[in-house]
């Protein structure tokens, strides 16, 4: 079987470690997987609110793509990325009028074949029933694993999970050794989009985050979300000047934390493009 992958944006700029630990896990067990060929924007968490044809024909024309070049599964390790293309293969499923009207939108003949998973999912198919054979460094370390919005909502289209106690990523890090956290913050949105043009925001948000996981104990928070990591780790001078504060807990992808438990060096997984140092590899 043919499977593919779908970076998105994220993965090609701001969020290049988690491509970089994505791709080195994947060498480290065997998997090989084509990226979707000429692939676009999913138009992420912005066209849906302006234009909703367009939102759907941007990652129908994702899908088609895949289709077409015979990729029966794709991983998508954005979260937002994720979320779109799952409700955009919802949407058109149950309105063949309106999936007609998106393959006439973008000149290719969608079918909606295509299964996509998102990282975790990936993850448990493909990497854990040989995890144990391959960890020689466990990740004994306390975790607060946060999963954000989009990996897990809207919880019915997605059918991934549970909406606002999500365990599937805590389960792959007790698996690494590590020891995650009670931790109520891991559906919290950290501000997302606004990144940018309210900072504010994203501070005021995130910093509840970093908070809640530092008062547990943590040791790391442990994402799955480019988004979600940018906010936390890029956006740490605005949360500490926002809140008067130094938090200083790193932020690192599951497959980073992966990386490391099978012994993978910390450059191999892009641990030195971070922001906040990470000084528990």
């Amino acid at each position: 079987m043919k499977f593919g992958i779908y970076p998105g944006c994220s993965l090609t700029g701001s969020a290049r470690d988690y491509n970089e630990s994505v791709f080195a896990l994947a060498e480290a067990f065997g998997l090989d997987f084509e990226q979707v060929p000429d692939w676009n924007c999913c138009g992420a968490t912005a066209a849906h609110n302006l234009n909703k044809e367009l939102a759907l024909a941007l990652p129908a024309r994702i899908l088609a793509l895949a289709e077409n070049h015979g990729l029966e599964e794709i991983i998508v390790p954005c979260a937002a990325c994720y979320s779109r293309l799952v409700v955009t293969q919802h949407e058109l499923k149950k309105n063949p009028e309106l999936k007609n009207r998106i393959s006439e939108v973008i000149e290719m003949d969608y079918r909606g074949t295509s299964r996509i998973l998102n990282v975790i999912e990936w993850i448990d198919k493909y990497i854990v029933p040989k995890l144990e054979e391959k960890i020689t460094r466990p990740f004994s370390y306390k975790v607060a694993c946060y999963y954000g919005c989009l990996l897990v909502r809207p919880n019915k289209v997605l059918n991934y999970d549970r909406a606002e106690d999500p365990q599937t990523m805590d389960i792959v890090m007790s698996k690494l050794g590590a020891t995650p956290v009670d931790y109520p913050y891991k559906t919290e949105c950290c501000g997302a989009g606004f990144s940018v043009s309210r900072t504010d925001i994203v501070s005021k948000l995130s910093g509840k985050i970093i908070e809640d996981a530092e008062h547990r104990g943590a040791d790391a928070i442990i994402v799955a979300c480019p988004m979600c990591h940018s906010n936390l780790d890029m956006r740490r001078p605005d949360i500490n000047k926002y809140w008067k504060t130094e938090y200083k807990i790193p932020v690192i992808f599951v497959t980073q934390a992966i990386g490391l438990a099978i012994g993978l060096p910390a450059q191999k997984v892009g641990l030195e493009r971070h922001f906040v140092e990470v000084n528990i590899s």
